[in-house]
């Protein structure tokens, strides 16, 4: 990282905790309201990205804070080995009644992560509770540039390369990765949507029979690829091939939505837009809107049913399972949402954005491609538009653009990420503003990035 960069940061303080970068300390946040951050040294910031596509209600929701110190005078935790809760109940219901009853039971833990190892683990149970039992299911299917979660499991399940490659010789070997359904690098010139995802689906066919059909227990996907490539969507008709390799050899299908999901896309469940039912679903980051930690696994009824039959106990527990504040935030959030008919206004504003964003950034001459659904939106930034070739590491410049934009004459957020390309190289940033965000808002948004992108490719172009 180009130390210029860091230069507003309190570099030289010490602290106790172990920050994300042990040689620096970030600004401290000491307030928020609406889309905004209020920062220790007066910078008003425009929470354009809401964290990591996290904060869909913005900062300090007065109904949101009122129901979390509600939950906290009644009770705070309490062990599911022992007791339940009236509103985890009632989450869980709202949550199942959501997906129209497709998805029958909710399992709360409190990360993205956790969900992923909840489902990995689900998955695998699954085929030892049915009768007969399928023992020989102990594999799993992911996909290239993908992110799953930074716990083992999760962690192996993605394609991730850099967040990876520390890590390999500890992950299991019973996970393989095929294709990303990524259009704009994956597709042949000239080919039709339906050539693409038959060949993608081809290739899915040909890693089950590589591996043996009879022993993968899940294909794990993301509806549309957060941070791994920058809000990348399936093209049409993708995940329904996808889910008929699975059915024809058995095996579940795994959406992780924890990004994606609970609205982002611009329906409350990315998979309503697809034609298709998930076995597993794991949810996060928009289920609380940051109020709280919290995830979950939604859970089709055929394996609930085979648990039932079986030994009726998912052998998997956490401390904070189904913690009782956790779940009231999400539950507050997620009213809010359906009250205020926030998903709508999701689709109607991230129209907008769309709009703004290719009339802005579509003849820039570093931008390759802008793609997203709802308010889940990527830019991904390349040397050469023509080839599609990526900026040299080194650059850095999807880190640049967001160390830039976080500059108190900016005040934005543009979160970045690389690997784009082939896991290493390829820049991309996102934005992720609040479900309740507004034009003005979006405008501000898109014409602070501009002024960000204009200064930082000013540096990177003629270095």
């Amino acid at each position: 990282m180009n130390p210029q960069l860091r230069a507003q940061s309190e570099s030289t303080a010490t602290s106790a905790v172990l920050h994300r970068d042990t040689r620096f300390v970030p600004k401290k946040a000491v307030g928020g309201k609406g889309s905004y951050l209020f920062l220790e040294d007066g910078t008003k910031f425009l929470d354009s990205t809401g964290g990591a596509a996290v904060s869909c209600l913005g900062h300090g929701h007065e109904k949101v804070n009122q129901a979390i110190i509600d939950q906290i005078q009644k009770i705070s935790y309490c062990h599911t080995a022992f007791f339940g809760t009236e509103v985890s109940e009632e989450l869980a219901q709202f949550l199942v009644d959501s997906t129209g009853g497709k998805l029958s039971k909710l399992y709360v833990v409190s990360s993205g992560s956790e969900a992923v190892e909840a489902a990995l683990k689900l998955s695998r149970q699954y085929f030892l509770e049915l009768s007969p039992p399928q023992p020989r299911r102990t594999r799993f299917i992911a996909r290239k540039p993908s992110y799953h979660g930074t716990t083992l499991g999760a962690l192996g399940a993605g394609g991730h390369v850099l967040r990876r490659q520390p890590f390999e010789p500890l992950f299991s070997q019973n996970i393989s990765h095929v294709s990303p359904c990524y259009a704009y690098r994956g597709k042949k010139d000239g080919e039709a949507d339906s050539d693409y995802v038959a060949r993608l689906a081809d290739e899915l066919e040909a890693e089950f029979q590589h591996v043996g059909p009879d022993t993968v227990c899940a294909f794990i996907a993301e509806p549309v690829v957060g941070a791994a490539l920058g809000c990348v969507p399936a093209v049409p008709g993708y995940f329904s091939a996808m889910k008929a390799v699975c059915e024809k050899y058995g095996a579940l299908l795994i959406l992780d939505e924890v990004m994606s999901g609970m609205g982002r896309s611009g329906t409350l469940h990315a998979w309503e837009q697809e034609g298709i039912i998930p076995d597993l679903q794991t949810i996060g980051k928009a289920l609380g809107g940051g109020y709280a930690p919290v995830s979950g696994v939604l859970i089709s009824d055929k394996i609930v049913q085979a648990f039932d039959k079986g030994t009726g106990a998912f052998r998997h527990g956490q401390t904070y399972q189904g913690h009782p504040v956790s779940c009231a935030a999400a539950l507050a959030v997620q009213k809010v949402i359906k009250e205020e008919n926030l998903v709508e206004n999701v689709r109607n504003m991230g129209g907008y954005l769309e709009a703004r964003l290719k009339e802005t950034f579509g003849g820039h001459a570093y931008v390759g491609d802008i793609r997203g659904k709802g308010l889940f939106w990527g830019i991904e930034f390349v040397r050469d538009k023509v080839t599609k070739e990526p900026f040299d590491t080194e650059a850095a410049v999807g880190f640049r653009i967001q160390e830039t934009g976080q500059r108190p004459e900016h005040g934005v957020s543009l979160y970045a990420a690389s690997g784009t390309v082939d896991g290493v190289r390829g820049d991309h940033i996102i934005l992720a503003p609040p479900f309740n965000v507004t034009k003005e808002e979006i405008d501000i948004i898109v014409e602070t990035a501009a002024k960000v992108l204009d200064e930082v490719f000013a540096q990177v172009a003629g270095a």
